[in-house]
């Protein structure tokens, strides 16, 4: 299959880009057990890190990404149960509820009550760290950039707008938008609207 590139609007400055749900890629699991819709990457098969939405559909492995730190974000559905490696087994049953592991484990899943759909994060352990945060949004948040940086908003439901500068954007439903300042810190992001919004962070590796 070949693989559509997110392409960036020329009226945006060059480190901004909206990206929308016509630019998404889904993709049915090799073991048939999902779905996932990716939203957004770094890089190409060799990703930096990737960001996508998956759809589990029934018990399973996940599929193993050695080098990769994971974080799933439950979104909808009444959980998941996780056994990781040799640790005691993880249950994920709670909206927004978060888990860490490493993409080279041993990962079995199985759903407590139906399909659910999960929030996935991947970074390139010796490239970036991400972090991630799911939340209601009701009125304002402000976030400050800093040199290095890449951010992430995905709008999940509602709508807000995004302020940087004399730069605007509105961000409907299933709508992101994707900064990159990693040449230089950039101004103070105004983020103003209601609904459920996730903001991912990427960050340079520590040494």
């Amino acid at each position: 299959m070949q693989r559509r590139r997110h392409a960036a609007t020329e009226r945006f400055p060059v480190n901004a880009r909206l990206l929308s749900p016509a630019d998404h890629v889904r993709t049915r699991w090799k073991n048939g057990g999902g779905w996932t819709t990716e939203l957004a990457r770094s890089g190409d098969d060799d990703f930096r890190w990737r960001i996508s939405i998956a759809e589990i559909a029934s018990d399973g492995p996940f599929s193993r990404f050695p080098g990769v730190e994971r974080d799933l974000v439950l979104l909808d559905g009444s959980g998941i149960e996780l056994d990781i490696d040799d640790a005691p087994t993880r249950r994920v049953a709670q909206r927004f509820e978060r888990v860490h592991f490493a993409g080279e484990s041993n990962v079995a899943c199985r759903l407590l009550a139906g399909p659910t759909r999960d929030f996935n994060v991947m970074a390139r352990r010796d490239q970036v760290r991400a972090e991630v945060v799911a939340r209601p949004l009701v009125g304002s948040m402000l976030v400050f950039p800093e040199a290095g940086s890449e951010w992430f908003a995905h709008m999940l439901a509602g709508e807000a707008g995004v302020r940087r500068g004399s730069d605007a954007w509105r961000l409907a439903a299933g709508h992101s938008l994707l900064f990159d300042f990693r040449e230089q810190a950039g101004e103070r992001l105004v983020i103003d609207g209601g609904g459920e919004l996730v903001l991912v962070r990427f960050i340079p590796a520590s040494p």
